[in-house]
């Protein structure tokens, strides 16, 4: 907006601060209200076997979906989920497209901010894609939509990152495999019917791998330890339960090696 600030007192009310550039341009691809991205080019057709696996695995996941993470307190209880209803929480989370601001420059910190007008505001976007979305159109529509026609004639740069990757849907299970699963569930599980949370759709590997085989099957699972944060300090195991699991791998392993 600037090349330099400006003091409120002399530009306020007549230079646009940068950051309500910044709200306008970010309008036009989420919605600030709902969190709905708008962009159909960010968007995919769920397959109906993902949607029917989301709805099964919702039954048993229940309200743990949104209640596991480590909520703020509010003046009514707690901060709430975008969602409550388990299976929207599945599908939101694998099969919608969703926007974060995880970094931002230009910004002095509270302890030094001054009634100043600044410059300009930058903001490093994170975008999480469905699996079956094409990165590249995604990112092209992305950066058209920001830096078109920008709000009293702004200067607005958009500058992609070189981490842009497809995202990936496993093939459907072999009849072989999906008994086999169904089989070493009920033994290893308590009874339990195998359930399909559909996560690591964008770990680039396994989009390699699906390119490299495209007839192999794919199991794709993991363990978390109660209370874990992904990647965070305090990423656990659950021992017990890892037992369970490598036992089931086994036992599958060896019944599609017959």
């Amino acid at each position: 907006m600037l090349d330099e600030g400006a003091h409120s007192g002399d530009a306020g009310g007549v230079v646009p601060s940068s950051f309500r550039v910044l709200r306008a341009l970010l309008d036009r691809v989420e919605s600030s209200a709902t969190g709905e991205i708008l962009l159909p080019e960010l968007r995919c057709d769920i397959p109906a076997d993902r949607e029917d696996q989301a709805r099964a695995t919702a039954e048993l996941l229940g309200a743990s979906l949104w209640e596991r993470f480590s909520w703020a307190s509010s003046a009514d209880g707690r901060v709430r989920a975008c969602t409550e209803d388990p299976h929207e929480a599945l599908l939101r989370r694998a099969w919608h497209p969703s926007l974060a601001v995880v970094g931002a420059e230009g910004m002095p910190p509270l302890a030094t901010a001054g009634n100043v007008l600044r410059p300009f505001t930058s903001i490093r976007l994170s975008l999480r894609l469905p699996p079956l979305c094409g990165a590249a159109a995604a990112l092209a529509a992305v950066g058209e939509v920001l830096t078109a026609d920008p709000p009293y004639g702004a200067v607005v740069t958009f500058e992609p990152s070189p981490q842009v990757v497809d995202g990936w849907n496993a093939p459907p299970f072999s009849v072989e495999l999906s008994a086999a699963l169904n089989a070493v569930s009920a033994a290893c599980f308590d009874g339990a019917a195998p359930a399909f949370i559909g996560q690591g759709g964008t770990i680039p590997l396994m989009g390699l791998l699906g390119g490299l085989f495209p007839d192999a099957q794919f199991l794709a699972c993991g363990v978390q330890g109660p209370g874990t944060n992904a990647h965070g300090p305090n990423e656990s195991l659950h021992i017990p339960y890892t037992e369970r699991l490598t036992a089931s791998l086994a036992v599958v392993i060896n019944a599609l090696a017959l």
